[in-house]
């Protein structure tokens, strides 16, 4: 489904119709670990454009102690690539929000009231630590909700402390998350343990939402394998995604 010129990665044929809108990646340039500069950036987008989808939220990290990005760097490097994307005839949109790391600092900015960058409406991006979830968790579910966000937990199959815990998840739902899942993940990219979650997750009707999480060329290279290909077809069905667009308008 990709060839490889002048290592830049192209793909030969429409492979992700199904998904018109990525609500989660990291395709803006220098401000995470996601794109390191504007021409890798390009080159993903249009990999991906080619792949059948036009509809980007970029969604780079802020984390206390790594990425304290801002609206201002955000939006910063959002413009550049935007205007890159016009140069390059890229015929996509291109919106931003932000993934934010629960931490201190997350609690620090909804506390301060300091403007947040939502995926659509009121939908905020979060994530967990790896190492464990915040022991105060419940608390930053309801101030999130509080103060009027609905909050999104971005892949949750990707925390192998909650693989023996599974009814965690239905507590996530209890708190009020929204659960969505890494396509990446279902293909094993992460492990095998993933792998399951993944699949248990979309069994029991858990996800809401789903995004490619993308960094790199390597993330689209897995993507975009034929056996991921067949993955995604067997769980997810376009109307499954359009329920996804119509939630997001």
């Amino acid at each position: 489904m990709f060839r490889i010129v002048n290592k830049q990665v192209q793909l030969l044929s429409p492979a992700f119709n199904w998904l018109h809108q990525d609500i989660h990646s990291h395709l803006l340039p220098g401000i995470d670990d996601g794109s390191p500069d504007v021409a890798t950036s390009i080159n993903l987008v249009r990999a991906l454009s080619e792949a059948g989808i036009k509809k980007f939220i970029c969604t780079p990290h802020i984390i206390g102690d790594m990425y304290r990005n801002t609206p201002a760097t955000i939006n910063t490097a959002l413009n550049t690539l935007q205007q890159a994307c016009i140069t390059a005839g890229l015929e996509v949109s291109i919106s931003a929000a932000a993934e934010y790391m629960m931490d201190d600092y997350f609690l620090s900015l909804l506390r301060s009231k300091a403007p947040m960058l939502t995926l659509s409406k009121n939908y905020l991006l979060t994530e967990l630590s790896y190492a464990a979830p915040p022991s105060n968790l419940e608390e930053m579910a309801f101030e999130i909700q509080t103060s009027g966000y609905i909050p999104i937990l971005a892949h949750p199959e990707r925390y192998i402390y909650l693989h023996r815990n599974r009814k965690f998840y239905d507590h996530l739902k209890d708190l009020g998350f929204l659960l969505q899942l890494n396509l990446l993940s279902l293909t094993g990219y992460y492990g095998k343990n993933v792998a399951k979650a993944a699949e248990f997750l979309i069994k029991n009707k858990l996800i809401d939402f789903t995004g490619t999480d993308l960094h790199h060329a390597n993330h689209l290279m897995a993507l975009t394998a034929p056996d991921s290909l067949r993955l995604f077809e067997k769980y997810f069905s376009k109307e499954y995604f359009n329920n996804f667009e119509e939630r997001m308008t």
